[in-house]
């Protein structure tokens, strides 16, 4: 089987890594210092080694955790910005296994958590147990997939659990009253989805997104960060007032697009931007 893309009680600090060679991070350790930001980027677009960059200059910047997307090619949850930026990178040949030694070589001297976000068929055309080894081997802190029920994650949760990952919840408004049984079992962070529809810039946010984190609070103390349409200071100021942290994608992903390679500082200044607007 090929490894390309293209188809179909927390505790603190760092936590022994089973079946890996990295310890670690809680992914809750991200909001330790206060509202956390959290940017997304595509891994492998416009290519790795402009990946790599782009995660330590967000590290420098002042990013609590960061996200690597797994480019796919049917990415169900993603607008035009990001499915557009799959492509870029399938099209350069990005392999998983690329992605998880370029894990490997950023955890050389990065310390704050790092997640894939990714669908389940690039872990189940990679192997599960597989993926997971490489993961927890290359120092990767936990996974979101947005395409995992609640209701039948309990497989890859427990594989996770073997090797010291922690496995993200969503909540979105269409949760309703599945929201307090999500929290009560959520581990590291929550990520509450803002608005209906897929990620992209909005000019208006979901006006649910207090009264969800209020119904999580009823039954659990989990961080919990807002995405789907973040792109202005403005914004992710709102969003933390009612939130622990604010996570941003598409923004970022725009900004890659525009730049490709030389969008290096351009995304450190925006990140460095968005951090301080997130501060008390």
């Amino acid at each position: 089987m090929s490894d390309r893309l293209c188809h179909p009680e927390r505790s603190e600090g760092s936590r022994p890594a089973a079946g890996g060679t990295n310890p670690r991070r809680d992914l809750a350790t991200a909001f330790a210092r206060g509202k956390a930001f959290i940017p997304f980027v595509t891994a492998g677009d416009p290519d790795l080694e402009t990946t790599e960059a782009l995660v330590r200059a967000m590290a420098e910047a002042g990013a609590d955790l960061i996200e690597l997307g797994v480019p796919f090619s049917d990415p169900i949850a993603e607008g035009p910005v990001i499915e557009a930026a799959d492509a870029r990178a399938l099209a350069g040949g990005a392999t998983v296994d690329q992605l998880f030694d370029l894990v490997a070589r950023l955890r050389a001297d990065l310390d704050l958590p790092l997640v894939f976000m990714t669908y389940y068929n690039p872990i189940f055309a990679y192997g599960q147990d597989r993926f997971l080894d490489r993961a927890a081997e290359a120092g990767l802190d936990g996974l979101i997939v947005p395409d995992l029920p609640f209701e039948e994650k309990g497989d890859l949760l427990d594989a996770c659990h073997a090797r010291g990952l922690q496995l993200v919840s969503l909540i979105a408004p269409t949760s309703a009253e599945r929201i307090t049984a999500i929290a009560a079992e959520a581990e590291g962070f929550l990520y509450v989805v803002s608005s209906l529809g897929v990620t992209g810039v909005r000019t208006s946010l979901g006006e649910h997104v207090a009264e969800m984190v209020a119904q999580v609070r009823h039954v659990s103390d989990i961080p919990c960060a807002v995405g789907f349409g973040i792109a202005t200071p403005d914004q992710a100021r709102a969003m933390a007032d009612v939130a622990d942290g604010v996570i941003v994608g598409s923004a970022i992903v725009r900004l890659v697009a525009e730049h490709g390679r030389a969008a290096v500082p351009v995304v450190r200044q925006y990140v460095a931007q968005m951090k301080a607007a997130i501060r008390p």
